[in-house]
């Protein structure tokens, strides 16, 4: 039996000693609930099309290098920051490969 699992998803980008801010200009855009299949990898699968969706818009605008933003992922609804069931910090590579 196939099922699905809500997820609500919000990303946030850092506002100095003030902590953390919703992302971007437009907020909304980055506020929202995903469905995933319910399996082990549910939360993963969502984290993913989210960050996913993040990068790609970074890299159309050609800001990937100077970005950084926190996925915060609640199972069904938005609660505390501090609640969040999954957290996922996004920093895009510098650019600069180790040797």
């Amino acid at each position: 039996m196939d099922t699905n699992t809500d997820w609500t998803y919000g990303v946030f980008e850092p506002h100095g000693s003030e902590g953390w801010r919703p992302y971007g200009s437009d907020p909304g855009r980055w506020q929202g609930a995903i469905t995933v299949p319910d399996t082990a990898e549910g939360a993963k699968h969502a984290i993913g099309l989210i960050v996913s969706d993040l990068m790609t818009e970074w890299e159309r605008a050609s800001l990937s290098r100077a970005m950084h933003a926190r996925v915060f992922l609640w199972h069904d609804e938005a609660g505390e920051l501090k609640d969040a069931d999954f957290v996922v910090e996004v920093r895009p590579r510098s650019g600069f490969d180790a040797a």
